[in-house]
Formats: C-alpha cells, sequence, structure tokens
C-alpha cells in the first residue's frame, strides 16, 4: 500500500490514495475559483468517488525519500551551479577557442527513475547538458566545454558519477544506494566525439 493511503474493506482492493484525494479536490476548487467550505468539502466528496469509481493500479514507482540525502544533493546541486556557472563565464571572457564534444558517461543505477532524475540534475548545472540518454545501457551522453582537454573530461565524468550518487542517495531504494557505492563503471578512453 502506497503511503499515506487508506484501504478499504477485508480483501483491500479500494485504496484510497490521500495526496490524489488532495489534489483533485484543489483542482475542484480552482474550477469553481472560489475557495468556501462548500466547496471544499464538495471537492472531497467528488474526490472520494472518483477514487472509488476508478481505482488506479498500485505502482511502486521505486521512490523514497530520505531528508539529509535531499538536503545533501540541493546543498550540492547549489554550490555546483553557482561555481560551474562562475566556470563558464570564465571560459568564455577567457577568449580562447573551445573545442566543445559530446561524452558517454556509463551510469550504475539502471532505474528509469534515478536515470531521469541524474539526467535532469546534471542537466540543471551549467556548462554541461545531457543530449541522451540511453536506457538500454544505462548510458547519458553529456555536453561539455573544453573536450580537447582530457583533464576536463575525466572532471566531467566524475561529477556527473557524483551527481548519480547524490541523486541515489536522496531518492532511491536500499539497492540502488548499495550500488552507488561501488566503483563506477569502465568508460572508453577514446576521448569525445566533436560536436
Amino acid at each position: 500500500m502506497p503511503p499515506l493511503a487508506l484501504t478499504l474493506g477485508r480483501s483491500g482492493r479500494r485504496v484510497l490514495d490521500l495526496p490524489l484525494i488532495a489534489w483533485l479536490t484543489l483542482i475542484w476548487v480552482m474550477l469553481w475559483s472560489t475557495l468556501t467550505w462548500a466547496n471544499v468539502l464538495t471537492g472531497v466528496v467528488v474526490a472520494v468517488a472518483v477514487c472509488l469509481a476508478f481505482p488506479l493500479p498500485r505502482v511502486d514507482l521505486g521512490l523514497r525519500l530520505h531528508p539529509w540525502g535531499i538536503l545533501r544533493l540541493a546543498g550540492y546541486l547549489l554550490y555546483d551551479m553557482v561555481t560551474s556557472g562562475v566556470k563558464v563565464a570564465g571560459q568564455i571572457l577567457a577568449g580562447r577557442p573551445h573545442r566543445a564534444g559530446v561524452i558517454a558517461v556509463p551510469l550504475r543505477c539502471r532505474s528509469d527513475l534515478m536515470l531521469t532524475a541524474t539526467a535532469v540534475a546534471v542537466s540543471n548545472v551549467p556548462g554541461g547538458a545531457i543530449v541522451e540518454v540511453r536506457r538500454s545501457t544505462a548510458t547519458v551522453f553529456l555536453h561539455v566545454l573544453d573536450a580537447d582537454r582530457p583533464a576536463e573530461l575525466d572532471a566531467a565524468r566524475r561529477s556527473v558519477w557524483r551527481m548519480e550518487a547524490l541523486t541515489v542517495r536522496a531518492f532511491g531504494t536500499r539497492d540502488e544506494i548499495a550500488r552507488v557505492a561501488e566503483p563506477p563503471p569502465p568508460h572508453p578512453r577514446t576521448g569525445s566525439t566533436p560536436a
């Protein structure tokens, strides 16, 4: 049973998901564009009726909330955004030519949720953008500046792996957290593909 849910009946087949009821109630009140007790109560009744008439299947997305991990991820994202923004501005103002490229970074977690969350977190940081996610191999393809410098490529890979570890420690299952504690997978040393 999902968290914040009520089970009705002995068979446990009818589940009322409280966040869904709250969301449907909010939509009801917004549709009527008037916040009154009658509107809220009617919204709750309609939301419960909808949930009972059209029950959703039980789905475990694999999302777990780890408060300390979420704080660490948020702090690191803020720090990384600031330092990367300064670094990118410095690269632009330096006036030297840049050779951008795309590198493949294999990840340790294979779940769709963690691949997506890692890709979103990495794309929020200046200086790199995920251009493709290959689900079959759990590989992200990252656009980087200064692709002609091997040290920059290795730093970009390490940054993605660090972001993956923080993301998984914030939202992952125990198995996924154990997986990111292992060393990163090997990657080809062939450099990058010019952009």
